[in-house]
């Protein structure tokens, strides 16, 4: 049996234990710095540590992370990762290049609970949360990929990959203070990094309050029995709470939500949701996010004409909303949105 894995302990833990074994607390910053900024994977190398420290960390503690089990490059160079976790199950991340950097969506569960019906991922259900190391990693492992492959930076991330982010609030809050800390981690912008959720209404007024980062909402449709069809979630948290919380969000100066909506042919792309979306979002400083739906063989899902989606943009422009239709990259290698799903199980 090996010893505890160091990095399955957060900041909190790992200081505990310190001030149990007579150690000053402090030397937890440097040990995580170590673990996370420098990605070390032994002891030994954490250089500016006392010899007695290390050999007391070798003693009780072992030091496992995630490996790449298998890449995979879109002709569109969009990369997918499958990441093998210590328990043998898999979860997968998405490269994304842009103009001048790469954006990576990372996951945050083995799977998912919240049975999204255009979503592939929902098909696993839930298998496990990731600790917050393992989120971390999949930053980890994909910056040493880019370091020997590209010059471009990975200046963003976002919570979109398989897993309800908020329905693993804990090690996802434990995670973001590692990426964004520029003491002991990985020192990314506040404003780089996104988190999307299905509408877990308590955890998103939780969230406004405790961690600084961005949030997107995946709504997807106007209406509570469309919404209710697509995305059970809304049973519990209808559209009316959603927004309720939406409008009350604590923006930041110069941030906005995202709202996100995934465009399905003759299920919520007329015009008639088009102008509900605007009505519904009157009261809410978002932009919108369209997303046509990325096709995929366990669905009967559409996704609408290229004029169609075209024709619903405009009405929300006309209505004096920011909308971007994301152009989703990488579903020749099922990587696109809602196209997540390991099956080596």
């Amino acid at each position: 049996m090996n010893p505890p894995n160091i990095k399955a302990l957060t900041l909190k833990a790992l200081e505990q234990w310190l001030m149990e074994n007579n150690i000053k607390p402090y030397r937890a910053t440097q040990i995580f710095k170590w673990l996370y900024k420098f990605n070390v994977q032994h002891f030994d190398n954490m250089t500016d540590i006392s010899l007695a420290l290390r050999q007391k960390l070798t003693e009780n503690f072992c030091i496992i992370s995630p490996t790449i089990a298998k890449i995979q490059t879109s002709v569109d160079g969009s990369k997918k990762y499958a990441f093998c976790l210590h328990d043998g199950h898999y979860v997968e991340s998405v490269l994304i290049p842009e103009r001048n950097h790469y954006t990576l969506c990372i996951s945050s569960q083995v799977g998912c609970a919240q049975g999204c019906r255009f979503c592939l991922t929902s098909r696993m259900g839930l298998i496990r949360n990731l600790r917050h190391d393992e989120i971390v990693s999949q930053v980890q492992l994909v910056t040493s990929d880019i370091h020997q492959n590209s010059i471009l930076p990975l200046t963003n991330i976002v919570f979109m990959g398989m897993g309800e982010p908020l329905a693993n609030y804990d090690n996802v809050k434990a995670a973001i203070d590692i990426l964004i800390s520029s003491k002991y981690g990985l020192q990314f912008s506040t404003r780089k990094i996104t988190l999307s959720t299905c509408g877990i209404v308590p955890e998103i007024i939780k969230f406004s309050q405790e961690i600084p980062v961005l949030m997107a909402i995946s709504l997807n449709a106007t209406d509570n029995a469309t919404r209710d069809m697509l995305m059970p979630v809304n049973r519990k948290y209808p559209i009316e709470k959603l927004l309720d919380a939406c409008r009350n969000y604590p923006l930041r100066s110069g941030r906005m939500l995202t709202i996100e909506y995934v465009l399905i042919k003759n299920i919520n792309d007329s015009v008639t949701n088009a102008n509900r979306l605007c009505q519904l979002l009157r009261k809410t400083r978002s932009k919108i996010n369209l997303i046509p739906y990325n096709k995929h063989d366990h669905s009967n899902f559409e996704r609408p004409e290229t004029s169609t989606i075209a024709e619903f943009q405009k009405t929300l422009i006309k209505n004096n909303y920011t909308v971007i239709i994301r152009q989703s990259k990488g579903s020749d290698i099922s990587a696109a949105c809602g196209q997540l799903l390991y099956e080596m199980l």
